[in-house]
């Protein structure tokens, strides 16, 4: 399985060891376009997997059936693996019944838009998975900042090689020529007229897609949106499974600083391993500020966390060590290393833990406390901009499940087809 290969590369400037193409960002050679209805929430947008089910009860021609295809009502029970073939199956018919039409060689603009918000725009397209960089001394321009889930890539890879095709892109920042795809983007989409589809997602926002044809001015906006060093925004780990099942590109979203912001990212724990006053004594003896104030969890400011436990509410100043990397001591970091690993004794991927979006706001957090469904939540400031960009210029990376990008690229729009 894979793309056909691209053309001749040249050495990269400053990038001895691997190969650079002139430019990275490329159209997709066999794209299935939507033709509306089967657009769907990224499979990481989700507190809990009955909501999956639930959506795609309500809208049966989602992609999210076949991107998770273990969780679709007719399929429950299953495990993933098992599922497959039902993924295989769901994807022929939709192909079938129309709910795609297919393209060739081409790109796809994109913009989000949503009541007082300004338009985000992206670019759908193809990448080279060579140009993946998780160290300083690993030279390319996509740069993935995040540890992952192992299991979730595996997964990843597995429906890939099943139905043949990707559905769901990774969200790069071109941090290069931002501003210049940005304003390249937006012209094109004015002078494109009615776009070829839309769909509205679950917080209200419009998605819409322009299939653009090889021509000019699909030469001048893969060569902006490659133009400049490329950052995972969102989909570290469908970057990754694109190297691990050995896929020379993969399918992107590239978008700019000017469309997205960073929301918190906080944690939920279904069950705790002892009583809060054990952790809390836990806490303080690795040195922990813990103070108890009389009011309801939010998200905290920078350097302060804030958990919400049996009706109340803790604020924590968890101890940094010096002797670590500045990246190791950003609060979801601590979070993970002083609360989850020190004082409960988990592990991020325990299944206890649950990774909470910023769509989930504080009082939601609050009341799955309070309804008895989880016993702790962990409320974390977002990451600012200036940290995310300070990491990835360093080639560092960021805690697991620490950025929250808004607007999401929404899965099912746009597919690639592995020829």
């Amino acid at each position: 399985m894979g793309f056909v290969r691209s053309c001749p590369s040249v050495p990269g400037p400053g990038r001895p060891g691997k190969l650079r193409h002139m430019t990275v960002v490329h159209p997709i050679s066999r794209a299935w376009i939507t033709t509306g209805g089967t657009g769907a929430q990224n499979y990481d947008e989700f507190a809990d997997d009955s909501e999956i089910t639930a959506i795609i009860a309500d809208n049966p021609h989602s992609a999210l059936a076949i991107e998770m295809p273990h969780l679709a009502p007719e399929t429950v029970g299953k495990s993933f693996a098992d599922s497959l073939p039902d993924a295989v199956a769901r994807l022929a018919l939709e192909r079938a019944e129309g709910g795609y039409r297919s393209a060739e060689q081409v790109v796809v603009l994109y913009r989000i838009t949503g009541e007082g918000e300004p338009p985000a725009y992206g670019l759908w397209s193809m990448v080279d998975t060579d140009q993946i960089s998780t160290s300083a001394d690993e030279p390319g321009l996509v740069i993935r900042n995040e540890d992952v889930f192992i299991a979730k890539v595996r997964e990843r890879v597995a429906l890939a090689e099943a139905i043949g095709t990707l559905l769901s892109p990774v969200l790069l920042l071109q941090t290069g020529k931002g501003d210049e795809l940005h304003a390249a983007l937006a012209e094109a989409i004015e002078a494109a007229g009615e776009p070829d589809a839309t769909d509205v997602d679950q917080s209200g926002r419009t998605h819409a897609i322009w299939v653009v044809e090889p021509g000019p001015r699909q030469d001048s906006l893969t060569g902006l949106a490659g133009a400049g060093e490329l950052v995972v925004a969102d989909g570290n780990h469908r970057s990754l499974a694109a190297q691990t099942g050995g896929l020379p590109r993969f399918l992107a979203v590239v978008t700019t600083p000017a469309s997205v912001a960073i929301q918190p990212y906080n944690r939920l724990l279904s069950e705790l391993p002892m009583p809060i006053e054990d952790v809390l004594a836990r806490l303080r003896a690795a040195g922990a500020t813990v103070t108890e104030v009389p009011r309801p969890a939010v998200i905290p400011a920078k350097g302060t966390i804030e958990m919400y436990a049996s009706g109340r509410t803790f604020t924590l100043g968890l101890p940094v060590d010096p002797a670590l990397d500045p990246v190791e001591n950003l609060d979801h970091a601590l979070v993970e290393r002083v609360l989850l690993g020190g004082a409960l004794g988990l592990d991020p991927g325990d299944k206890r833990v649950s990774y909470i979006g910023g769509d989930y706001p504080a009082e939601w957090l609050r009341g799955e406390v309070d309804a008895g469904r989880s016993e702790l939540a962990v409320l974390i400031a977002p990451v600012t901009v200036e940290d995310f960009v300070a990491v990835n210029l360093e080639r560092h990376k960021l805690p697991r499940k620490s950025t929250w990008f808004t607007p999401k690229a929404r899965g099912g729009l746009v597919l690639a087809q592995l020829d």
